[in-house]
């Protein structure tokens, strides 16, 4: 995966959660169903590469992105991506339920380090 999309918008040492947030958004929104599916490990690999290639400080994406109770809206971002192709797989799923697995991330982090 290119991560550019976070990289190239979120960063320090203020890191804007506008810019970081709306990245985050863009990079992962299409790829919500797989990252919901808490049957892989999609989500704990994608913030791993996230982490590794933004050297970002534990816990940002998880205190800064949050959108409600049930996780960042992806429906601008699959709208977009409907009117640009036929795909049923972007309409599924409307919410990114990452706000469970941001917080389960930053406490981990948090131990880690």
């Amino acid at each position: 995966m290119n991560y550019s999309v976070i990289t190239s918008k979120c960063k320090g040492p203020q890191y804007r959660a506008d810019l970081c947030c709306s990245a985050l958004k863009e990079f992962a929104c299409p790829y919500a169903d797989q990252l919901n599916d808490l049957t892989n490990d999609c989500a704990s690999t994608m913030f791993s590469y996230i982490n590794l290639y933004g050297k970002y400080p534990p816990g940002l994406f998880g205190y800064e992105c949050r959108e409600g109770k049930e996780g960042l809206d992806c429906m601008a971002h699959i709208d977009k991506a409907q009117n640009s192709t036929s795909s049923s797989a972007y309409m599924n799923r409307g919410i990114f339920s990452l706000f469970g697995l941001l917080s389960g991330l930053t406490a981990a982090l948090v131990f880690l380090h």
